[in-house]
């Protein structure tokens, strides 16, 4: 992969996350161009990451082999019309990592029968623990998967998605996830310096906790419910403080809510953005 030409449509937070993460893996930063309307960030990111970045849209593009559509959700209908000329004549691959931009969307706005793919990455990629979603058009070759998984590898995990409206609910577990994990950090932290905790011991414990327990679960085969389990001695603490959690919170009760909540939000964003009937 690190001879194939990249252009980056778009270079904020999660463009040049991805940039990085490519670049850290061996990715020369000579096949890598990016585009972008604001001067000083061109500038930022030809010091810190070495690549060519471009005011015009097309003039990133103008080698690609891959296009990382990675603008917000509502300038994606303008870009589309910029770039579609140029990506008719080549045919490159095109990922859009837009939230709620449905793969019918980008089809229309490019024209013709591009090969399209969808991802939907979450903020951990910007210190590449990110948790992505791919989903692409029948266009998409299996070379062409497996570059886009590369591409997304970079910054964390990436899987593949059957169903384009799974998007919808990854936008609401890992899109919107780590929102929920900041707050269940947050709670605890206040419910320890309410029992005389210091606030800095409070912050250190509940992260190395928290961190702790997501490496014990990536590091075993044991699903969740039975690694909880497993620190749950009968009759102790631990025990009495899910019991209230379970059965006077209805914590699972409301996490899906939460999470049902969320998805249905992403299926209203998809209907405010262009995607067609």
């Amino acid at each position: 992969m690190d001879n194939t030409n990249i252009a980056f449509i778009g270079c904020g937070n999660m463009g040049q996350g991805l940039i990085g993460g490519l670049i850290a893996n061996g990715h020369h930063p000579d096949n890598i161009h990016g585009a972008d309307p604001d001067p000083e960030k061109r500038d930022l990111i030809s010091k810190i990451y070495k690549v060519r970045v471009y005011a015009e849209s097309t003039r990133a593009i103008e080698h690609a082999e891959v296009v990382m559509l990675a603008v917000k959700p509502q300038l994606m209908m303008q870009t589309l019309s910029e770039i579609a000329t140029e990506i008719k004549k080549k045919s490159p691959l095109v990922i859009s990592i837009a939230a709620g931009i449905r793969l019918a969307t980008l089809e229309a706005g490019l024209g013709g029968n591009p090969p399209v793919i969808r991802a939907m990455p979450n903020t951990p990629a910007l210190i590449r623990a990110g948790a992505s979603a791919l989903y692409a058009n029948t266009s998409v070759t299996p070379e062409q998967r497996h570059l886009a998984e590369d591409i997304m590898r970079s910054v964390g995990l990436a899987v593949w998605l059957d169903d384009e409206s799974g998007m919808d609910t990854v936008t609401a577990l890992s899109g919107s996830g780590p929102a929920y994990f900041f707050l269940i950090m947050e709670v605890m932290e206040k419910a320890a310096r309410q029992l005389g905790l210091p606030a800095e011991q409070a912050r250190l414990l509940t992260v190395q906790t928290a961190l702790g327990a997501a490496k014990m679960a990536e590091a075993s085969k044991l699903d969740a419910a039975t690694l909880r389990q497993q620190v749950t001695s009968p009759g102790g603490t631990t025990e009495r403080a899910l019991k209230v959690l379970m059965e006077k919170g209805h914590i699972e009760v409301l996490f899906l809510e939460a999470l049902l909540a969320a998805k249905r939000r992403s299926e209203e964003l998809a209907t405010l953005t262009g995607r067609p009937e």
